[in-house]
């Protein structure tokens, strides 16, 4: 798959989660900060990444910047997906359904926020299994990335567009 490139794009940034995380080490505790962070264009391209540090600003930054590095893109069909999908990470388990022009984005948090970055205006989605924030988001993400539009199937197919979509 071809790497897209984030600085054609005019990306929007979202965190997701932000999480205090503590080693213990000889001299006592070392805290850090982990965040989660969805960027996308609303025309269908969204990546996540995760960043890591001392500070927060930082971890925000490295988190943008690897989620920069991991862009994919969503076909949209309209303003939804174009067919029902669900998407596995870990324990994290997201169903993904198309839903009509009007219906908005029925999402839970951070499924909703990289909907909303990809570019989806009309869905419905079911979280499964876990709550984990990075899960759930990982999820989203595999569940986009298996999404095909009617054309990639009858190319698979040998077929014609309207022979698939009957």
């Amino acid at each position: 798959m071809d790497r897209i490139d984030a600085s054609t794009l005019d990306l929007k940034e979202k965190v997701v989660s932000i999480n205090r995380v503590a080693k213990t080490v000889k001299g006592g505790r070392n805290i850090r900060f982990n965040t989660v962070v969805v960027v996308g264009d609303g025309n269908g391209h969204v990546g996540v990444g995760m960043g890591k540090a001392v500070e927060i600003p930082e971890a925000i930054r490295k988190g943008i910047e690897d989620a920069k590095k991991h862009l994919i893109k969503v076909p949209i069909v309209n303003t939804t997906i174009p067919h029902e999908v669900q998407g596995e990470f870990g324990a994290g388990k997201v169903l993904m359904m198309p839903a009509q022009e009007g219906t908005g984005v029925i999402a839970g948090g951070p499924v909703r926020a990289v909907l909303e970055l990809a570019g989806i205006r009309d869905i419905r989605t079911k979280s499964l299994g876990t709550s984990n924030p990075r899960n759930v988001i990982n999820a989203t993400i595999d569940g986009l990335k298996r999404l095909k539009t009617a054309e990639q199937v009858a190319k698979l197919r040998g077929k014609s567009v309207e022979e698939i979509l009957g």
